[in-house]
């Protein structure tokens, strides 16, 4: 029996960024006061200003701030928040954060604590997910990480394999092996990683799909034991495991398989006794014969193209449920308007193997129009600190088909302007801009496949252009600087704009993302 509805006042975001904009925007839509936490890196940050209310959380590292669950916990204590959103990363998917939260007495917006424990643990997932009668690629779990029971395992079930951590995500602890040959240093280096990155170093050794796409299922459940899937997203545009451009609905998706996947993932949501916003991923073959890979218990990144195609607002919906209200969303009302895309724009360099680049934004400019979508956590002079995951912002963009939507996300891309670090923005209009991604031919091997090289250089005269005007003004105002004469007047030092830009012109081949 569900408790009586509990009215939230005050959200505390344990999270930093665009995500902590992005449900802030929701409290104030709400009339629902927002608190921030910064760390010291983080003090002028946008979120910090935007909230109602902010409190400092540590030094810059996160593993002393935002990771750091009692001084959170003593932020929304001091603060007088009741709910906590975690938003995504940090400490979104942790147990023992969200049962900290439950012994203060604060609303954990997101699932309970032995939700997370057990969708958490990949091993423990897929157990849950054979019992709710969800197909499962063959694989299985190495707790002594033994490396002859693992190769006998791998030779068994057939080479390609994929190892990844038990615990955790986001491609840290993930490996995939082609050979027996390569198979035990791959073991080794997969399980160190997992233990550097998630404190465990057990592996998971599981048949690898040949070019299979990543789809998934947003799901939405009460504490009334509703349970709803709110359609697909396609992500398997990835680099190093992790997405970077999503979209809704999938390019192969048929109401057939759309129902037998969102049914498979209220299934597992059902068996685990699920409540809040959830994602269960899944494997999609050349078959179209799906495998259940994980259950994200979060919001995710790419929650914008559900949000597009369904009317809905996902945080908010969020915290009408935390408040312990029956949903209001019936299966049946749940439809498919037109197409959504989302590019996540970092601070990174594509042709250097998407090294993260730093530094201050110089120059900041979002693009707009019908259709057009920014998520974003900074400003202009914002500064994109060394000690965070580098993303800059999510530009989603809807239409009224998926070619209508491509459009509008390559006119988009064009307008964004950004100088001060290198960013993915070229590297999406090119993608974009592939007639396999055009035809939705597409794999999570895609960027392996057809961009071996990292070449993603946008030839654009109006984008390199801009790019020469940026850099010329950059190093104009550096160069104009002032002298004192005898008489102790200011003069200038004489510099020609034109000289300025012409070089800048010979120097700068980038396609809006330097």
């Amino acid at each position: 029996m569900a408790d009586e509805p509990r009215t939230i006042k005050k959200i505390l975001i344990a999270n930093r960024g665009e995500i902590a904009v992005r449900v802030m925007r929701a409290c104030r839509d709400l009339g629902i006061q927002s608190v921030a936490v910064f760390s010291e890196a983080d003090s002028a940050a946008y979120h910090v200003r935007m909230a109602d209310e902010a409190y400092p959380i540590g030094p810059a590292p996160s593993n002393k701030s935002y990771l750091v669950m009692e001084n959170v916990i003593e932020a929304a204590k001091l603060s007088g928040a009741d709910a906590v959103h975690p938003g995504y990363g940090f400490l979104s998917e942790n147990a023992s954060f969200a049962r900290r939260c439950e012994e203060e007495g604060i609303i954990f917006i997101g699932p309970k604590p032995d939700t997370i424990t057990a969708l958490g643990d990949k091993v423990e997932a897929r157990r849950l997910a054979i019992d709710a009668g969800l197909p499962v690629v063959p694989g299985t779990e190495l707790t002594d990480n033994d490396p002859k029971a693992a190769l006998d395992f791998a030779t068994e079930i057939g080479f390609p394999v994929l190892i990844k951590a038990a615990a955790g995500g986001g491609g840290k602890g993930m490996r995939v092996v082609e050979s027996p040959e390569l198979f035990e240093e791959s073991l080794q280096s997969a399980s160190n990683e997992a233990l550097n990155a998630f404190g465990n170093g057990t592996v998971f050794v599981e048949k690898y799909l040949l070019k299979p796409r990543h789809v998934e299922i947003q799901i939405m459940a009460d504490h009334h034991g509703n349970v709803v899937h709110l359609n697909e997203r396609e992500c398997s545009i990835q680099r190093r495991h992790q997405k970077v451009i999503e979209e809704s609905p999938s390019p192969i998706m048929t109401p057939e398989l759309r129902e037998r996947m969102g049914n498979a993932a209220i299934a597992i949501a059902k068996k685990a006794g699920y409540v809040n916003a959830g994602t269960c991923e899944f494997l999609v073959d050349q078959n179209l014969d799906f495998y259940f890979l994980e259950v994200n218990t979060r919001l995710q990144v790419e929650h914008p193209v559900t949000e597009m195609i369904t009317g809905l607002d996902l945080v908010r919906e969020q915290i009408w449920i935390a408040e312990g209200r029956e949903m209001r969303i019936k299966q049946e009302d749940v439809g498919v308007h037109g197409h959504a895309l989302e590019c996540r724009i970092y601070a990174e360099d594509p042709e250097e193997g998407f090294a993260p680049s730093t530094g201050r934004l110089k120059h900041y400019r979002l693009p707009q129009g019908p259709g057009v979508r920014v998520d974003s956590g900074v400003v202009i002079f914002s500064e994109i600190p060394i000690y965070y995951d580098p993303m800059i912002a999510k530009l989603a963009v809807w239409g009224r088909t998926r070619e209508e939507a491509i459009a509008r996300t390559q006119r988009a891309l064009q307008e964004y302007r950004i100088s001060g670090v290198k960013t993915t923005i070229g590297f999406h209009r090119v993608v974009l801009d592939h007639p396999k991604f055009i035809e939705g031919d597409m794999s999570t091997g895609f960027l392996g496949e057809h961009y071996p090289d990292n070449n993603y250089r946008v030839k654009d005269p109006e984008t390199a252009e801009m790019a020469a005007i940026g850099v010329a003004i950059d190093k104009f105002v550096r160069d104009r600087k002032v002298l004192v004469s005898p008489d102790g007047q200011p003069q200038f030092r004489s510099v020609r704009w034109k000289d300025y830009h012409r070089r800048a012109k010979l120097t700068t081949t980038f396609g809006g993302n330097k």
